[in-house]
């Protein structure tokens, strides 16, 4: 009952502050505070308004929350377990064996730095003599690709 009136209150407040505001020409602001005004009002007369009253003062309810949040809990515990250990067993060995299958050419990912950078890393007084040499890695991808 007394929601109700508490709402009933709000929504002919409302009303009233959006009656002011279209007297100033604001009519746009005014219809916004209308509709924000009438949904109290609407709750009050659909009966949602005495329906949340009842279930606010019911143990009942309260203890249907706590149940609900103690599922939740034990729900999201177990995901957070699970994330962490990476599932069971098997789901392991297939995520391995993906992986496997994926990876392609596992060397693909690393940064391509050319030629220079093994000619600076080797020796100066080594110079090369085999000019076959320069294409090997790109033999050994096609090769992969069955190219």
């Amino acid at each position: 009952m007394i929601a109700e009136t508490v709402c009933s209150a709000v929504a002919a407040a409302g009303l009233g502050i959006a009656a002011v505001t279209a007297y100033r020409k604001r009519f746009l602001s005014a219809a916004r505070l209308a509709a924000y005004s009438l949904v109290p009002l609407g709750l009050v007369m659909t009966g949602t308004v005495q329906w949340l009253a009842d279930t606010a003062f019911s143990p009942t309810a309260w203890a249907g929350f706590g149940v609900l949040g103690v599922a939740w809990l034990l729900f999201s515990t177990t995901r957070a377990v699970e994330r962490r250990s990476g599932g069971t067993r098997k789901e392991r060995r297939q995520a391995r064996a993906a992986e496997r299958r994926e990876a392609v050419a596992p060397a693909a990912s690393a940064p391509s730095l050319g030629q220079g950078s093994r000619a600076a890393s080797k020796p100066a007084s080594a110079p090369r003599s085999d000019s076959s040499e320069d294409f090997s890695d790109i033999e050994a991808i096609l090769k992969k690709h069955g190219i």
